[in-house]
């Protein structure tokens, strides 16, 4: 698949691909769902929403500080006891110019200058999350896949020996309890392998989800699990997510939104100053006619002396609402310090768990194939050959969890860290289209396609009823 042709062209290939009728198995390279996830997720969608928002709000803010014109038209009649009634309209149009606010407008403008800026790191920070979410639901469909893989090996292999229990059954040499207790252990492992591909399809659909493509075609994923050493020690992590994390940089931002926010309240304490230009016309059409033209100019003076503490309060509001921005950077501080030690540990707890278990498994081999061997041969027993299948089940489940677990791991650290999409990421982030009815005109949702329910319920149904004909 290739992806990177089609995103440079502004083009979603895998919608396209997985949109057309009787679409085989798509291959998927974990930087391609990458890519594609930031190309078309509904939620970064959202997200990305709120710069359009933070923008329009410093347009406000801008406009506030800016020159206002107003048009008015007046018709009006007057009927007094002594006298005709007079009939008039007077039109009017009025322009009006801030020149002095105590520094209110200048304070709004800076916030939302900053809000702009905050909405695009939080954008930038959903960017990361989101990678972070598709290559997490990418492992887990790789692990999921790897470990029907597992499962079905035990089904064949507990399939092999009830084929030779009933052999051996037949021939005299071994008990009708064998033969229960093997056909017993073989349902067993089917229920495993039915649980184990309706787990894979669970995260296949989880993947399909951060994509946004049609929730029902199949995929295959070609990036397997590779080992990449990580060599940063956690003083170093935490060092880069102190300095670099995009969170964090907004609740600097909002610190400083909210240093604006007193500036604003402490301007009620100030004078404000307008400059005001106004042309007029008044016409008198009854019961004579009048008309009478003029111009105005003016600059007015208006300050607050005494408001019953109303500004004292907003200060104090505002003054408090900035003490809990500070708190709010110091909590989310906190919480990046633990998600770096949280995610560093598991990590090297997962590199230690992959570099032990490998062993096992071929130990575990060994030892299932001598109960294999040894029960054949008259002089083993049924528990050993359960034991020992047990045994390497558990020991290949162990190395592939250790496996992803590591590089899931790894990519939480790096996430935790703060680091920042790649050029091509950042190519692919930037063709997301955030138009809501075109987004809901691509919808995928609702496929009738959808076959996934049916094909699991076929597997299950089909292996039940080769374990009733044993």
């Amino acid at each position: 698949m290739k992806l990177k042709r089609w995103i440079k062209a502004g083009v979603p290939f895998m919608a396209l691909l997985l949109a057309s009728p009787g679409a085989q198995a798509a291959d998927l390279s974990l930087q391609d769902a990458i890519n594609l996830a930031l190309t078309q997720n509904t939620g970064l969608k959202v997200t990305q929403k709120g710069e359009d928002t933070a923008k329009y709000a410093l347009e406000k803010a801008r406009g506030s500080n800016g020159v206002s014109v107003g048009l008015s038209d007046t018709l009006s009649t007057t009927k007094n006891k002594d006298s005709d009634r007079q009939d008039s309209n007077s039109v009017g149009i009025t322009g009006k110019l801030p020149l002095y606010t105590g520094g209110k407008n200048q304070a709004s403008i800076k916030s939302a200058k900053i809000g702009v800026e905050s909405a695009s790191l939080q954008t930038q920070r959903a960017q990361e999350d989101l990678k972070l979410n598709v290559i997490k639901a990418y492992y887990n469909a790789l692990e999921a896949q790897k470990t029907v893989g597992v499962r079905q090996e035990t089904v064949d292999k507990y399939q092999e020996h009830f084929t030779n229990v009933s052999q051996l059954y037949a021939a005299g040499s071994k008990a009708r309890i064998d033969v229960i207790r093997s056909q017993v252990e073989l349902s067993n492992a089917r229920q495993n392998l039915i649980k184990a591909e309706n787990s894979y399809e669970l995260e296949l659909a989880d993947l399909r989800n951060y994509l946004n493509i049609d929730r029902s075609e199949p995929l295959n994923l070609t990036t397997d699990f590779s080992y990449l050493a990580f060599d940063q020690d956690m003083g170093t992590c935490l060092d880069y997510a102190y300095r670099n994390r995009k969170d964090l940089l907004v609740d600097k931002n909002k610190l400083e939104q909210q240093e604006q926010a007193i500036k604003e309240a402490k301007a009620g304490y100030l004078p404000t100053l307008n400059l005001s230009v106004g042309l007029n016309s008044s016409q008198k059409f009854h019961p004579s006619s009048e008309n009478s033209h003029g111009a105005t100019a003016s600059v007015g003076l208006s300050w607050s002396i005494f408001d019953s503490g109303v500004t004292r309060a907003q200060v104090k509001t505002a003054e408090t609402s900035r003490d809990v921005a500070k708190l709010n950077y110091l909590k989310d501080k906190e919480a990046i310090d633990l998600a770096v030690r949280q995610a560093y540990y598991n990590m090297r707890e997962a590199e230690k768990r992959f570099n032990s278990t490998q062993d096992a498994v071929h130990q575990a081999e060994e030892d299932a194939f001598i109960a294999r061997e040894k029960y054949r041969a008259g002089e083993g027993l049924m528990l050993d050959i359960i034991d020992a299948q047990e045994a390497l089940s558990t020991a290949r489940l162990n190395y592939i969890s250790a496996q992803y677990d590591y590089a899931r791991y790894k990519a939480t650290v790096e996430n935790a860290m703060g680091v920042e999409l790649t050029a091509e990421e950042k190519q692919a982030a930037a063709l997301l289209e955030t138009d809501a009815d075109a987004a809901l005109a691509q919808s995928r949702l609702g496929s009738s396609n959808d076959t996934t329910v049916d094909s699991t319920r076929k597997v299950a149904e089909e292996l039940a009823g080769n374990e009733g004909n044993k």
